[in-house]
């Protein structure tokens, strides 16, 4: 009778740390970092009125992407900028030329938001100097937090660590410490954090001989934990990466994955140390092969998109050149991904094309499922989020489409929210869903 008492008290503690797990989105593209959610009951259908639970102001339009733990949303934002017309409010406005949009504000901020009700709890400046490059200005890395404690990095290099309260632990500046970033189109990749180490990439060479790099620091302190070079033999625009690094879960170790400048490469996470790399990023050798997507790690496979086409899809295990040994497949055809990094739930991989085509593949053969699809219409930044059977597809005009998940195609659900500049990517709580437009937070449910 106590063995049997003891049993039922452990299944319940183990199911209420899964549903506690499903009540935080700590990073960029969720727990896993493949956009997949594992929450239940989520909302199909709603409108800029219907089925909003809440819906915060914030100061000013980013790519960087809500993360969640508890009752707490952080956000990055730059603060207010000038007065726009009514015309112009909620988009990135145009200078007399036509050729830049307003950055937001100079300052760039992290914004701590209350999950129950969107309440503002705190927000702290990380840095000033803000400034548009093309489609992003400098708070598009996403936060990541572990529940005591949130990292944010900004593009002008700031890397600051904060307690829950807002209480800043340590700041750095990656510029400062490292040199200047040399990226066309400024710095977007989002940190990762795992055991204890916070670990940050900048890929880049278009506006630097300097080499590209992977680090590490002590989450708690600051202090850099490793350092390594990446090389690589990209020219002009083509070692340019706005990629974030994936963990790879693998026979019980963890490997950082690290794609673009032409190669997608993996790490030792205890050293930084290179322990595999393929080429095929760039197999035409193109001066501006830039990549955008990220790459995509889970159930013993590696996505790699790069300029829409090829993907590579890699199988996990190998060590040195794994170009040919371990490439699993290849996508070369129409519909490939450029900025919205594909979902996988290690069964099938759903690519979103920019202007919102969607195709699925089967994960371990490439097998076309279904697609390329239309959704609606315009362009696509976001990157897509699986979740209860729905596949969820948020264009810039802040409309998002619903399809159903798996092996036929088919639309659920087409949902419109305020119209304004959308790029970032969702976030899911429990039952809700979290869609940050230029103007505002919005949480969602039934």
């Amino acid at each position: 009778m106590r063995l049997q008492t003891f049993l039922a008290a452990m299944g319940i503690l183990a199911i209420s740390g899964w549903a506690l797990a499903q009540e935080n989105w700590p990073q960029w593209r969720g727990p896993a970092q493949n956009g997949v959610a594992e929450a239940k009951g989520l909302p199909l259908t709603w409108s800029a009125t219907d089925h909003i639970v809440w819906k915060t102001p914030l100061p000013s339009w980013s790519g960087g992407s809500p993360v969640i733990w508890g009752n707490r949303i952080f956000v990055t934002s730059p603060s207010q900028s000038q007065p726009a017309s009514e015309a112009q409010q909620g988009r990135p406005r145009r200078t007399d030329s036509g050729d830049e949009r307003d950055p937001g504000g100079s300052k760039l901020l992290l914004i701590c938001l209350a999950k129950g009700d969107g309440a503002i709890l705190w927000e702290r400046e990380l840095d000033e100097g803000n400034k548009l490059s093309r489609k992003q200005n400098d708070s598009s890395p996403s936060p990541v937090t572990d529940g005591q404690h949130v990292w944010v990095v900004t593009g002008t290099g700031a890397v600051t660590a904060f307690d829950m309260d807002g209480t800043q632990i340590w700041q750095r500046n990656l510029q400062k410490d490292y040199g200047a970033f040399g990226q066309m189109f400024g710095y977007g990749s989002s940190p990762v954090l795992h055991d204890g180490k916070l670990i940050i990439q900048v890929l880049h060479g278009y506006t630097t001989d300097a080499p590209s790099y992977l680090l590490a620091f002590d989450a708690l302190t600051g202090q850099e934990r490793w350092r390594v070079e990446r090389p690589t033999d990209a020219v002009d625009e083509s070692p340019d990466a706005y990629t974030t690094p994936a963990l790879l879960r693998f026979e019980d170790k963890v490997q950082v994955v690290v794609s673009g400048g032409d190669y997608v490469t993996g790490h030792d996470v205890d050293s930084g140390n290179e322990l595999w790399r393929a080429a095929g990023l760039n197999p035409k050798a193109s001066r501006n092969w830039r990549v955008i997507a990220s790459p995509v790690a889970v159930d013993g496979m590696v996505y790699a998109p790069s300029r829409k086409k090829p993907l590579l899809a890699l199988r996990a295990g190998g060590v040195g050149d794994v170009t040919q040994t371990h490439r699993a497949w290849t996508w070369d055809k129409a519909g490939g991904p450029d900025v919205p990094t594909p979902a996988c739930d290690g069964r099938y991989l759903y690519m979103v094309e920019d202007r919102g085509k969607v195709t699925c593949l089967d994960g371990k053969s490439g097998k076309v499922l279904w697609g390329p699809e239309r959704t609606a219409p315009g362009t696509v930044s976001a990157s897509p989020m699986l979740a209860d059977g729905k596949l969820y597809v948020i264009n810039e005009e802040a409309v998002t489409s619903v399809l159903a998940a798996g092996p036929v195609f088919k639309v659920l659900a087409t949902n419109e929210l305020d119209g304004t500049y959308t790029l970032s990517s969702p976030a899911v709580a429990g039952s809700q869903l979290f869609i940050r437009t230029a103007t505002h937070l919005y949480c969602i449910a039934h």
